[in-house]
């Protein structure tokens, strides 16, 4: 399914970014496979399947329901959700969904993309779970309403045909399943996976010792205040099982870092699966051992109308605060910090000589955390959503811009026994008169460093060398360059107990400055 929408969509946020996941479901709706694609998408599928089966009786084979609200499950409204039910004989034996980031769904920023926005309503269309598709027919009103309100409605409604093609494959593979097995021998594999999983996370958790583990981190502010945003994850461990709340959270806020409670779910389980058993099949068994409590009004579980488009730089931060947590009882199994936020940025104008709109989504990556036995992966995303980059040949060959400068900032990395990843550095040429919106964070806290590691570098966001807002909106002149700086990782154990020969080798590959050998290994080099 993955396979498909990648290689049939046309936006580069998907079909080179791979923002993307693909799920089969039981017909109760419980996740039965996962694509291995971005696991921050992992858990918005339970929450959206309990509502989507409560909600519809009438399903005919054929149909596809299209949702992205962020108060049913969703993520946000870039990410549209489409499910297909799955019939065998004439009866309902299951379902297939994907989700997708989008390159615009409308709203009052190009891309859907800005820091400081207040309400939902300002973020772009909001789809509370209707029919895409009848019987295997797109619903033409429905597809005439997202081209009358999107930037781009061709490439939209194009990617939403791969979700819909996507879905189509899952539907037949699933089929084909039933086919060659059975549906009793198929449902009874499927529950003995689950079992599985959930038996796997659970002795896992029986060699933690009883307790309660706390882990907090900070959002650099909303866009809107420039006040920082505690986040405290509780993982309080009893046997077999856990309790993970977040007292001492703050309340949500103004701006759109809000973080709706698929996506904390989601935050959460992704940090404790990946420390405690990280190869175990990602299905509903999972997730049983876990209860996830946040209070409604806090800034992980927003009330309407709060806006959540930006919610990647809060979710980034639950994961970060779980695995500080899961440090003090693990701390062989879990990393230092990493980058610890999506850089997303959006370019939209029109394309020289044309009205032809364009909108250019970019994200980067950043430093992932130092391992206790490796470095962070350099330049590359990590947590959550392990994002593909963007070739500056796609980039380019579709859009107004020209990419002059994409390398590694030196000395961004954590010093450490391991050292921590180092950073991006992208500059991006405006070709043309262009807004430039986006969200990015890590520019006031740094990645932690861990057991003695040092802390990685902060990010920055510059507009013709002058420092610009990490959430915002900007309009660029033709020759304005945006230059985009992602935060290091974080260091792991004491920097003197590094190999010198290790040191030495990043310093000729550029990595580690001379200075920085000096001061931070206590070597001349």
């Amino acid at each position: 399914m993955g396979y498909t929408l990648v290689r049939t969509s046309r936006s580069t946020v998907i079909k080179e970014i791979m923002d993307i996941t693909c799920a089969v479901f039981d017909r109760d709706g419980r996740t039965i496979a996962q694509g291995h694609h971005a696991p921050m998408l992992l858990t918005g599928f339970e929450i959206t399947m309990r509502e989507l089966v409560r909600r519809f009786n009438d399903w005919e084979e054929g149909d596809v329901v299209l949702s992205n609200d962020p108060y049913l499950g969703g993520q946000h409204l870039t990410d549209l959700q489409t499910f297909s039910p799955v019939f065998f004989k004439g009866r309902l034996e299951g379902f297939v969904g994907s989700i997708a980031h989008h390159s615009d769904v409308g709203g009052s920023a190009p891309g859907t993309v800005a820091g400081g926005l207040t309400e939902i309503f300002q973020e772009g269309l909001r789809l509370p779970m209707v029919k895409l598709c009848r019987a295997g027919r797109e619903v033409d009103d429905l597809f005439n309403l997202l081209r009358a309100n999107i930037r781009v409605p061709d490439k939209t409604l194009g990617d939403l045909r791969a979700q819909v093609a996507a879905g189509n494959v899952g539907v037949r593979r699933l089929q084909e399943t039933f086919t060659r097995y059975g549906v009793e021998t198929v449902e009874a594999a499927t529950a003995t996976l689950m079992e599985q999983s959930e038996r796997r996370i659970r002795e896992s958790l029986k060699e933690v010792r009883d307790g309660t583990y706390t882990g907090e981190d900070f959002v650099d502010d909303d866009g809107i205040e420039d006040k920082p945003i505690r986040i405290v994850v509780n993982v309080r461990k009893k046997g077999d099982s856990a309790t993970i709340d977040f007292e001492g959270t703050s309340p949500q806020v103004r701006g759109n870092v809000n973080c709706p409670i698929a996506t904390t779910h989601a935050a959460v389980y992704y940090a404790l699966i990946t420390v405690l058993d990280p190869h175990v099949p990602p299905n509903s068994g999972c997730y049983r051992p876990f209860r996830v409590e946040a209070a409604p009004g806090l800034v992980v579980n927003p009330l309407l109308p709060a806006a959540v488009q930006a919610r990647t730089n809060t979710s980034q931060k639950i994961s970060e605060a779980t695995f500080r947590a899961l440090a003090r009882a693990l701390p062989g199994k879990v990393t230092a910090g990493s980058h610890g936020n999506i850089m997303t940025n959006a370019f939209s104008g029109y394309l020289p000589g044309t009205r032809r709109r364009f909108v250019c989504i970019d994200i980067q990556g950043g430093g992932c955390g130092a391992r206790p036995s490796k470095d962070g992966r350099d330049g590359q995303d990590s947590h959550l959503a392990r994002f593909m980059n963007t070739p500056v040949e796609a980039e380019e060959l579709e859009h107004p811009i020209r990419i002059e400068r994409y390398e590694f900032i030196a000395d961004s990395g954590g010093a450490g026994r391991t050292r921590g990843a180092l950073a991006l550095r992208r500059d991006i040429r405006a070709l043309t008169e262009m807004t430039f919106s986006r969200y990015a964070d890590r520019q006031k806290f740094p990645p932690f460093g861990i057991l003695g590691g040092k802390d990685g570098a902060m990010g920055a966001t510059y507009i013709n060398g002058e420092r610009a807002k990490s959430k915002g909106i900007d309009t660029l002149k033709a020759g304005d360059v945006v230059t985009l700086c992602t935060p290091g990782g974080g260091g792991y154990g004491d920097p003197r107990e590094r190999d010198p020969e290790r040191v030495r080798r990043d310093v000729r590959d550029g990595k580690v400055s001379q200075d920085a050998a000096k001061r931070n290994y206590s070597l001349e080099v």
